[in-house]
């Protein structure tokens, strides 16, 4: 999030374009904590959107017998990887 403060425009992330060592970083974020990678792109909205999506999935999941709480940290690593401005 420090280049986002240093570029003074929001949302803008130097180097983040699809297959750069950025959205690589994002992709290992949003495998640990869906959203997160998407948090460090800027994209504040799109990363409580799949946190709240994939808790969710967690607590249907947790109750049920699949784990489908588990789609939601692929989908998130891979949208997070694919991201470019």
């Amino acid at each position: 999030m420090v280049w986002i403060v240093m570029q003074g425009r929001p949302g803008h992330a130097p180097g983040m374009s699809q297959g750069s060592a950025g959205n690589v970083i994002s992709a290992i974020c949003s495998l640990v904590i869906p959203g997160l990678g998407q948090l460090v792109q800027g994209r504040v909205l799109k990363a409580v959107l799949h946190l709240v999506i994939w808790v969710a999935l967690w607590v249907i999941g947790f109750f049920g017998t699949i784990p489908i709480f588990i789609i939601m940290h692929i989908w998130s690593c891979v949208e997070a990887a694919r991201w470019s401005r």
